[in-house]
């Protein structure tokens, strides 16, 4: 290994160091996807101010549309952006061109990554979520909530942090990061939320 290694030119070894760098972070978020963590919600855009007049669905699938941009999307273009051009430039092709490839690969990568990262949220959210048993929890704005509209809150739920598609209860626009209580569970996607006045 040792000599292997030291046969490398130095672009290449600094390529396979940068994608072992970035797989660490992957299979970090491919171990949190699975066990239901959200690592991806400080990174997720965040800001459903324009979601104005859409119900609770319109702004979940709103805000999946920019699941593309998220951190998990960054770290897997470019694990696969080194990986290759470390695989390429030590196979003896052009560093210039290399790096092209592999660019391409790690754009293709990123929209299947992005729906695999959503259907495992998906399948946790399932089996874990229990909308009927946060009424009277606390949580925080998540989406922004609309004027008489729907965003999402952030809650935990038996133990779990969820995001719940939330309405304000008297109609008042609540924007993200505001602390809410829950007072009505309207169904299993959906709850009324009231500002906790502190």
């Amino acid at each position: 290994m040792q000599a292997w290694w030291n046969q490398l030119a130095l672009v290449s070894q600094i390529f396979y160091g940068l994608a072992l760098f970035f797989s660490v972070f992957f299979l970090w978020q491919m171990i949190a996807g699975f066990m239901g963590l959200d690592g991806d919600a400080a990174s997720d855009v965040s800001d459903g101010g324009g979601a104005a007049g859409l119900d609770h669905h319109d702004v979940v699938e709103a805000s999946q549309a920019f699941k593309i941009l998220s951190l998990r999307s960054i770290i897997t273009f470019f694990t696969l952006f080194f990986w290759g051009s470390a695989l390429y430039t030590t196979g003896g092709m052009f560093i210039g061109k290399s790096m092209g490839i592999s660019f391409l690969w790690g754009l293709a990568g990123m929209p299947p990554m992005a729906g695999i990262f959503y259907g495992m949220g998906k399948l946790t959210e399932s089996g874990t979520k229990n909308v009927q048993s946060c009424k009277g929890c606390s949580g925080t704005v998540y989406l922004n909530i609309p004027e008489n509209g729907a965003g999402e809150i952030k809650v935990t739920i038996n133990g779990v942090s969820e995001h719940v598609g939330a309405v304000s209860a008297g109609g008042e626009a609540l924007s993200a990061g505001t602390s809410v209580r829950v007072v009505e569970v309207v169904d299993q996607t959906l709850v009324k939320v009231e500002r906790i006045v502190k």
